[in-house]
């Protein structure tokens, strides 16, 4: 049996697998399984899939589109390796992420998971450095230095630090924790990390930028932003922390994140749901001038409403990872 299982799920992305797939082709080390899952696609992933003849690739095709975590499942489930690591059809590994994480694991036997820093990479497959470094310091991997990671909790829950995506595990510690949870669809990376330093397992930083993430357009809608704020605020919610400053910060994380659902959810037309949620993140944020603004644009009619959004969208400074989704 391979000692890594690398999983990759898809949906609809024949144009992008192949980038990702060569990634894993490519690697300094050999000693893998390749799974790619196909969540239904009904374009030419099947087509795509079947020009790859190498006895190391396994195919899964959904019959139907079943959702991001189920698929992800399904690759897990399959996996033989005792090593593994899940990232999307979008983005790639360097030619040594598995060389370099393979021989933290192997020298560290105390440690669960390896993750690394990654490259921002636009729809052309070019790395923007500035955005690297920017995405770098926005989450905190700036900060952290090679090693074990002092305080896993704060990393995965407060900064966000890590990503699943440029992470290898060993693949017993992620049957412990039942790996991905259905319910947290769309926010499935997130929630897997805090579960995991919730049952006190251990993770490395190998501070290389060793894995490509990559923004663009197809990434962004209002429908798939609803649907990770739901996921996000499931996740939150279903958190409980014996630190009592933990579980501060977990109460002010939760009404933060129901406060740009709320938003969304007006900006969707769902008046009354997002009205809901604003009034429960104000008891614990209080009526912060966002709040009270996206209370005042739901009386307005849907399609002034959205006109204000726009406006205000087109007057705000873009981040960077709206400026790489745009090149």
């Amino acid at each position: 049996m391979p000692k890594v299982s690398v999983c990759i799920p898809t949906y609809n992305r024949a144009n992008l697998l192949p980038y990702a797939v060569s990634s894993v082709l490519n690697q300094s080390y050999t000693d893998f399984e390749l799974i790619i899952c196909d969540d239904g696609s009904t374009d030419n992933t099947n087509e795509v899939v079947s020009k790859w003849d190498d006895p190391r690739i396994r195919y899964i095709r959904q019959a139907v589109n079943g959702g991001r975590s189920r698929n992800m499942r399904s690759g897990f489930e399959a996996a033989t390796g005792d090593y593994f690591i899940k990232f999307d059809d979008d983005d790639a590994i360097t030619p040594e992420f598995l060389e370099k994480t393979v021989a933290v694991l192997d020298a560290e036997p105390s440690v669960d998971f390896v993750c690394t820093n990654h490259w921002i990479i636009n729809q052309n497959s070019e790395r923007i450095e500035s955005a690297t470094l920017e995405n770098s310091k926005k989450w905190g991997k700036d900060k952290l230095k090679k090693g074990v990671i002092p305080d896993l909790i704060r990393e995965t829950f407060i900064n966000q630090s890590l990503q699943v995506g440029s992470t290898l595990f060993r693949r017993n510690c992620l049957v412990e924790v039942d790996f991905m949870r259905p319910q947290a669809d769309g926010c499935e990376a997130f929630d897997l990390l805090v579960r995991l330093a919730s049952a006190g397992k251990q993770g490395y930083f190998l501070p290389e930028f060793l894995m490509e993430y990559r923004f663009h357009g197809g990434q962004t809608s209002l429908k798939q932003n609803l649907h990770f704020l739901k996921a996000k605020v499931f996740c939150i919610d279903s958190y409980k922390f014996d630190d009592v400053e933990l579980e501060k910060l977990r109460s002010q994380k939760l009404a933060a994140t129901q406060q740009v659902l709320g938003l969304r959810l007006i900006e969707n037309g769902d008046t009354v749901e997002g009205r809901k949620v604003l009034q429960a993140s104000s008891q614990v944020l209080g009526r912060e001038k966002k709040v009270v603004l996206g209370l005042m644009m739901s009386y307005l009619p849907i399609s002034l409403r959205n006109f204000a959004l726009e406006v205000f969208r087109q007057v705000r400074p873009k981040d960077y990872t709206e400026k790489v989704r745009e090149q």
